[in-house]
């Protein structure tokens, strides 16, 4: 008989998801089975006794994303690759999204407002452009505009801002934190993709104002589903990300890709509804229980990949 696969999930605080996915994977009787990973006092060359390790927290515990690419490193699979978890920024992400061919908000990078102990402006900053021309900011961006943290998420220090002056008010207050300030898209509709295995995209109506999601299958005309469907898989094609939610403003039937890095999306039954909760569950089994399987070494996918061999 064959050994079994390893599935190990790295979780957080987490209570719906988890479980319902841990029970899905191990009642398919696939030669895989799942369950909570097991991390500390590892060695640099100790094996990795996992063959997927599935990441919903390394970027609030960094002792996880440093054992994750360590399994990168010995072969494993890691949902989502730490490497390119580690590049995530907004601004990275604009750029991105216009170089591959999706709408993208115009936006511009500020410096930081505040910097760590040790940095003396006058001499540690000698390559930064200062002060900022804001009127040529917002002249460029559009009013109102949206000032938010380009390493951010779960709408956390996102501005909109009606004027020159609150945009500088709220950059004051930004402290050590790397903001960008972004066009405000008047939005028609707002859709929000969970996407699982670069592929599988479940685009849903989202309401940012509410934060809620709406079961509305009639909500997309089959030509703007397409689009959004075909935007979110370019981008996590090109981010390498197969556990991810990609959101589109759309306005005048352009969807603008307005925020499509999140390497670990809400899954929550709260969040989601039962309807797309259900959904996901089985086709983040899909995926684990793949990747298994049919491993997918993801040093092939770093430019660095010739150093290894």
């Amino acid at each position: 008989m064959s050994q079994l696969k390893r599935v190990g999930m790295i979780v957080g605080r987490e209570w719906s998801w988890p479980p319902e996915f841990l029970k899905e994977v191990n009642s398919r009787d696939r030669g895989v089975i799942a369950e909570f990973a097991q991390l500390g006092g590892d060695f640099h060359d100790s094996e990795v006794p996992y063959d997927v390790l599935i990441d919903r927290i390394s970027h609030e515990v960094p002792m996880y994303r440093s054992y994750l690419k360590k399994a990168v490193l010995d072969g494993k699979t890691c949902i989502n690759n730490p490497f390119m978890w580690s590049a995530d920024d907004k601004f990275f992400g604009a750029t991105l999204a216009t170089k591959i061919g999706c709408v993208s908000p115009r936006t511009a990078l500020l410096p930081n407002k505040d910097y760590v102990k040790g940095i003396v402006p006058t001499e540690s900053l000698r390559n930064l452009r200062f002060p900022l021309d804001w009127d040529e900011i917002v002249r460029r961006v559009g009013m109102p505009c949206i000032l938010k943290d380009a390493h951010g998420g779960g709408w956390k220090e996102v501005y909109v801002c009606n004027s020159v002056e609150e945009l500088i008010r709220n950059y004051n207050d930004s402290g050590l934190l790397t903001m960008i300030v972004q066009e405000f898209v008047q939005w028609d509709q707002f859709v929000r993709c969970i996407c699982i295995g670069r592929d599988t995209i479940q685009p849903i109506q989202y309401d940012p104002k509410a934060r809620k999601y709406h079961v509305n299958d009639a909500y997309l005309t089959p030509t703007l589903r397409e689009r959004i469907v075909g935007d979110a898989r370019k981008l996590c094609h090109a981010l390498g990300y197969d556990m991810n939610s990609a959101e589109f403003a759309v306005k005048d039937g352009v969807p603008y890709a307005i925020d499509f890095m999140n390497c670990a999306p809400d899954m929550d039954i709260y969040s989601l509804t039962p309807h797309y909760f259900e959904w996901v569950v089985k086709a983040m089994a899909d995926l684990a229980i793949d990747r298994a399987l049919n491993p997918k070494p993801q040093l092939k996918e770093m430019s660095w990949r010739s150093l290894f061999g």
